[in-house]
């Protein structure tokens, strides 16, 4: 009788009821929040219910030494975890982006460019906020880069600068994609006129297809000799580009924007989510982060804004730009373009931005990708 009651007793030693913590509950309830939002809302779901389901088990409580968690060496959840912590996945989902990304918004408009790297401002304002906050300036770059609301590119970055952050800046990121809408809407209703939102641009113009080739190539040459330490990102955004648009690479292409990318990003939200582990994620710093990824999202939807309301100063008749755009200076693809047209069509239903609110929004995929180079280069 002795040697089972032992043997129970052992057995319930290694259970998670016995190893449960209060914060386990709450990182496995957040993770269930994550998924229900995901599902009910239908906010970035295949963002989200990856990470939802990867914190609840990463925050299973287990007993120690049992070599089966997200940081213990050898693991299997530790060896799909070095995509992320090596920085591998990111420049494989910037390929797939690069291949499902149409950049003729941008190409017929190359002024809306201007917009995208107005709203990289947010990016840098939220780095002095950290430095404000304690945050060391390597720390302080890797949580700046939330505010270009590009998840892949905050995971790249905070991989090289900031790996103890990383948890936190990761959900961060993706937690504030997937709210662009309830974020970015009353901002852009606060800031313009009724006036200004009836503003209707003309069409743009029909890009050919050896224009759709070239830029690909112009553009990872421009921005990789002004920011070599972005290659990673731009080499493979532009290689991916490329893919789509020379016309005699449709198979690599496919590839690219489908089963590759949907196998990274699952991997990514469900080895981030899994990193959340109660003793690492629950800090004061995590809050701090979550706050100033908030901050920096508003201040890249506020300049992006304002820039244009600006710029429209000394624009004329159809030149001038609806500043209902500048929200889309984000790279947050193609949510941030979206919000820009449901706004644009409450007010005039006739009035479609989202041709033109692509431009600054593809924009705002390479000047995500440039302001990593940058703080890459100079605190790497």
């Amino acid at each position: 009788m002795n040697t089972i009651l032992e043997s129970l007793k052992q057995f319930w030693y290694f259970t998670g009821f016995a190893n449960a913590t209060w914060q386990n509950i709450a990182m496995i309830l957040i993770g269930v929040l994550f998924i229900t939002i995901a599902i009910k809302k239908g906010w970035e779901p295949l963002l989200l219910v990856p990470i939802g389901f990867g914190m609840i088990i990463g925050n299973i409580p287990m007993f120690p030494g049992l070599n089966i968690g997200v940081y213990e060496d050898g693991s299997v959840l530790n060896t799909l975890y070095q995509g992320v912590k090596q920085g591998w996945y990111p420049p494989l989902i910037f390929l797939g982006i690069g291949a499902m990304t149409d950049f003729s918004a941008l190409i017929s408009q190359p002024r809306l460019l201007l917009i995208g790297a107005a709203a990289q401002t947010g990016i840098f304002g939220a780095y002095l906020l950290a430095l404000l906050l304690g945050f060391d300036p390597n720390q302080a770059g890797a949580i700046g880069i939330i505010g270009g609301a590009d998840g892949p590119t905050a995971i790249f970055l905070s991989s090289k600068l900031a790996p103890d952050l990383m948890g936190a800046i990761a959900v961060s990121a993706y937690s504030y994609m997937a709210l662009v809408p309830v974020i970015q809407r009353p901002i852009m209703l606060a800031l313009t006129t009724k006036k200004e939102r009836l503003i209707r641009m003309p069409a743009p113009r029909q890009v050919s297809q050896k224009e759709k080739i070239i830029f690909p190539v112009v553009g990872f040459l421009l921005t990789a000799f002004i920011v070599p330490s972005g290659l990673p990102l731009l080499g493979m955004l532009f290689f991916g580009n490329l893919l789509k648009e020379s016309g005699v690479t449709r198979r690599l292409a496919e590839t690219a924007r489908g089963p590759l990318i949907d196998v990274v990003t699952t991997l990514i939200g469900l080895t981030v989510g899994a990193s959340t582990q109660a003793d690492k994620f629950l800090t004061g710093n995590s809050l701090k982060i979550f706050l100033l990824g908030l901050l920096s999202f508003v201040i890249a939807t506020t300049v992006g804004v304002l820039f244009v309301k600006f710029w429209n100063l000394f624009l004329k008749g159809d030149r001038k730009i609806n500043p209902l755009i500048g929200n889309a200076g984000v790279s947050a693809v193609p949510d941030s373009a979206r919000v820009s047209e449901i706004v644009g069509r409450e007010f005039d239903p006739d009035n479609h931005l989202l041709m033109h609110a692509m431009g600054p929004n593809v924009a705002g995929v390479i000047g995500s990708a440039v302001a990593a180079g940058i703080l890459l280069g100079f605190l790497g």
